[in-house]
């Protein structure tokens, strides 16, 4: 069963990362079956002209079925068509085999283009019609395949789409991690090298010094060494102050991040912020993290088109607002917000929400005078 839990990469699961709906849709379809001979018997009554055929199409239809979904995605359409074409060829003794077009066809919208779907509805849609007139097949299939076949397509097609936006999202966004960490590592390499290269260099020479004059001449020996300590603590604290900058959150990075992460999922994200956005270390990281965690809410649950992130300074006055034209309803202590708050009051600043139902949400965040002079200082 490995082949269940980890599908090829290159098959419609491992494509879609295996979504759960997916999977229940996959097993649930095979239940239709028992409607295929039950259905039949009830209608025809039992006769092998009829039960022999279905029974051998079982076996066509259960292969080309789990081959769509877990089989190489570039033969999808070959094991559709094989279904379809089965259903068209049963559907003279088994009216019921109706199901077998229908389910290729919704099948087929999960596909990367939405072309072999479309073309192949209207083909079994003019198919059906011959087929009602030349074995006395109720006119009723006419109207039920294209129609059912049109719905359930749609609802598939749209669906994939959105799983393959995520996958392509989170495929972006790794992808951006994985390049401002190495943009980091390199920024890191040259700071410390500018940092510590001429000076672990002046404390070699002063301390080889230094043990040349010990014994001729100890109190020059004891200024160099006493030149290296004051060196050491000096380049000690610079390394400390570097590590800080390095730990400290950025918030004009969390924009740019916050930006391709909406405009990704087909949210218009504007930013209204000052040129400079210089804030105290702790106060930077604690927004950057209520920005990230915004973002993400409204990514995942404001069903939005648009979103909005306001930031104003006014001495040291400072408010952040981030807004969206979503379903609103976001709960005061759910989706993150109470971690939100906490982080916000940490800083000595006040976060407010407003979500009316249907209305969209805003967020907004103020720190105060004080409470910026205090970090400050």
């Amino acid at each position: 069963m490995n082949w269940w839990k980890h599908p090829r990469p290159d098959s419609l699961m491992g494509t879609l990362n295996s979504p759960v709906y997916l999977r229940w849709t996959c097993i649930l379809q095979m239940f239709w079956l028992y409607a295929l001979i039950s259905a039949t018997w009830l209608a025809k009554g039992f006769h092998w002209d009829w039960f022999i055929p279905t029974v051998l199409s079982m076996v066509v239809y259960v292969t080309c079925y789990m081959q769509v979904f877990f089989g190489p995605i570039r033969h999808m359409v070959r094991n559709c068509v094989s279904i379809m074409v089965m259903g068209f060829a049963l559907w003279i003794v088994n009216p019921v085999s109706i199901g077998y077009v229908v389910i290729s066809l919704s099948m087929l919208a999960f596909g990367q283009s939405p072309k072999p779907w479309l073309v192949a509805t209207a083909a079994c849609s003019l198919l059906t019609i011959l087929w009602v007139n030349l074995f006395n097949i109720p006119t009723i299939h006419a109207w039920i395949l294209p129609f059912v076949g049109v719905a359930t397509g749609y609802g598939n097609y749209l669906y994939a789409r959105g799983i393959r936006r995520d996958v392509l999202l989170r495929l972006s966004q790794d992808e951006i991690s994985r390049l401002a960490t190495l943009a980091e590592r390199e920024r890191i390499g040259r700071d410390l090298h500018d940092l510590l290269g001429h000076t672990l260099s002046l404390i070699t020479l002063k301390s080889e010094l230094a043990r040349r004059l010990a014994i001729a001449d100890p109190p020059r020996a004891q200024q160099e060494m006493e030149e290296v300590e004051r060196v050491a603590r000096h380049t000690l604290a610079e390394v400390r102050n570097a590590v800080t900058g390095m730990r400290a959150g950025d918030l004009g990075c969390e924009l740019v991040s916050a930006r391709l992460m909406l405009e990704a999922s087909g949210i218009a994200l504007s930013i209204d912020k000052p040129a400079d956005l210089a804030l105290p270390t702790q106060a930077e990281a604690a927004l950057s993290l209520v920005l990230r965690e915004a973002i993400t809410n409204i990514h995942r649950h404001s069903r939005a088109t648009e979103a909005r992130v306001t930031i104003t300074r006014e001495g040291q006055a400072f408010s952040m607002r981030i807004t969206d034209n979503g379903c609103g309803g976001l709960a005061a202590h759910g989706n993150g917000i109470s971690g939100m708050r906490e982080r916000i009051r940490q800083i000595g600043g006040r976060l407010a929400i407003d979500s009316p139902l249907k209305q969209g949400t805003e967020l907004a965040i103020e720190l105060s005078p004080v409470a910026l002079q205090e970090r400050v200082a």
